[in-house]
Parts: structure tokens; C-alpha cells; sequence
């Protein structure tokens, strides 16, 4: 097996699976045919698509409760240098969860790192660009609640 980066802190892997799980397929795909990685690898578990739980809390401190269920698709595969990327993605488009798995795994490889970072990059631009947009939806829509005094109980 090849030197990897499995020693890097887990939220830097938490990070870039996170950008790329949360990416839109548009976006991704673009971004992957434009970097023309090629990558050799195996499916160890083939794209497949189901449901998972979603939690909540009242308050966002209370008894958890199931919210409802999301589709969710994962992958899991390994490359020819023996690392190993897993992927899910909300949704039911497995080919964007294998894809994700191969730039996981590419992610794992110092040959690959800097390249695959090439991916990363613009989709975390892209997904921050989106963000900020809501952002400014969501604060034009904002409404200030106040209470006015009638002035009841004057003398």
C-alpha cells in the first residue's frame, strides 16, 4: 500500500466529504470531467439507494424523535493503491455517491492529494457562493417582533 494521508485529522476528511456529499450533481460533474482524473479502482459496495432516519430535538437540546426519513445513496470502493473511499449522498443519484468514493479515496493518496484538491476547492467555493445567497434571502425576509403599549391603565 502506497503512503497515505489516513494520518491527517479526521475533520479534514470529515470536511472534504462533507463538500463533496453536499455538492450539487451539476456542479460535481462538471468539476470531475474538467480535472479528467483517472482513477483505477474497484467497487467493493456497488452505488445503491434506501432510506435512512432523521433525528430532531425540541429546542435542539431536548428527547431526540424521528423527523422523518431521507433517501440516501452510498458507495464504497477501493484503488488500485489500496485506499479505500466511501461516499453518501442525500438523494438517490448513485453515480454521484461512487464518484464521491473515488474522491475520497484520491483524497487518501499523497501522489493524488494536490489533484483531487482541484475538485474540492471549487465545489467549497461553489457551496459558500450558494450559502451566502440564502443567506441574504433569508435576512430580507426577517421580521422584528415588538410589543407596543396601548397605554391602557393610563391615569
Amino acid at each position: 500500500m502506497s503512503a497515505n494521508n489516513l494520518d491527517k485529522p479526521q475533520s479534514e476528511r470529515q470536511q472534504w466529504m462533507a463538500v463533496l456529499a453536499k455538492a450539487l450533481w451539476a456542479d460535481f460533474e462538471a468539476v470531475w470531467k474538467n480535472c479528467e482524473l483517472d482513477a483505477d479502482y474497484t467497487i467493493l459496495r456497488q452505488p445503491e439507494t434506501g432510506l435512512i432516519m432523521l433525528q430532531g430535538r425540541m429546542g435542539g437540546s431536548g428527547a431526540p424523535f424521528n423527523f422523518g426519513e431521507a433517501t440516501v445513496s452510498r458507495c464504497t470502493i477501493r484503488l488500485l493503491s489500496g485506499e479505500i473511499g466511501h461516499a453518501y449522498v442525500m438523494g438517490s443519484h448513485r453515480q454521484h455517491a461512487e464518484i464521491a468514493a473515488v474522491c475520497d479515496g484520491l483524497m487518501q493518496s499523497d501522489e493524488r492529494f494536490a489533484t483531487t484538491q482541484a475538485i474540492i476547492e471549487p465545489l467549497s467555493m461553489l457551496k459558500f457562493a450558494d450559502d451566502q445567497i440564502r443567506s441574504r434571502k433569508s435576512a430580507a425576509t426577517k421580521v422584528d417582533f415588538f410589543t407596543m403599549v396601548r397605554g391602557e391603565g393610563e391615569a
